[in-house]
């Protein structure tokens, strides 16, 4: 980890022209600036906050896409979410308790740092910045209740597909997917499997399928949705189509 050496003024935050954020109004923008603390650099695989230790800070992301998973004592992790621009790192959990969760880079990483305890004042003086910060963490929910819904009642081929699309629409929101409805994010089989509860054996075979099919094409590097409409009926999920996130 290091710090940028010339970190964005949020007057010119790149998230402000993101497709799927609802930028933020001026005055919201000059105390942000009070109270940012600096930026940071993470490479893929680098940790960003550690589950059962102490954090005083949280993030927003200005770049790149992060996973959040829990360990077990035996070494067998459970990913159960990814973090996209916009998103808030550390939301999750008590303010005055020790991570629950670990957060790693799977995509080079930049990310904007505020303190935790200056986030009392921040809902005190700006309450839509405070109503925000609710949204994200009850979005954060909605999201994890579609995940859980895919292990214990969606079919192999659904999951792989939930996960695919959910993954394209966040991607598209933030700017970061490519013509073609395509996503260059290096994911491997294993981490999908740790992400839908299948075994690898399993998911290698329906990623293939899938790929006959037209629906998905999943590699190591990169994910394809052709027509996310039919892929998104097949799931049975919700394009975000023309909503707006908040964003700290």
């Amino acid at each position: 980890m290091f710090e940028v050496a010339k970190p964005y003024a949020c007057r010119e935050c790149p998230l402000q022209h993101c497709p799927g954020l609802r930028p933020l109004e001026e005055r919201q923008l000059d105390y942000i600036q009070t109270i940012k603390t600096g930026e940071y650099r993470f490479e893929r695989g680098d940790t960003v906050l550690q589950e059962q230790e102490s954090c005083d800070y949280l993030f927003t992301i200005l770049e790149g896409v992060a996973i959040r998973f829990l360990t077990l004592d035996d070494g067998r992790r459970q990913i159960v979410n990814f973090m996209f621009p916009g998103d808030l790192i550390g939301l999750q959990g008590a303010f005055d308790d020790v991570v629950s969760h670990s957060v790693e880079a799977i995509l080079p990483l930049r990310l904007c740092r505020f303190r935790r305890n200056d986030f009392v004042a921040l809902i005190k003086e700006h309450p839509r910045l405070g109503y925000d910060i609710t949204w994200l963490a009850a979005k954060e929910e909605s999201a994890l209740e579609g995940h859980l819904v895919s292990l214990g009642q969606r079919s192999a081929r659904e999951r792989v597909v939930f996960l695919a699309v959910w993954l394209l629409d966040r991607a598209l929101a933030t700017g970061i997917a490519r013509e073609g409805n395509k996503f260059a994010m290096p994911i491997t089989q294993t981490q999908i499997a740790d992400m839908l509860g299948l075994s690898l054996v399993h998911t290698n075979r329906t990623i293939r399928a899938l790929d006959r099919d037209g629906l998905v094409q999943w590699s190591s590097r990169e994910i394809c949705v052709p027509d996310m409409e039919k892929a998104a009926e097949f799931a049975d999920f919700d394009l975000s189509g023309k909503t707006v996130r908040p964003f700290i």
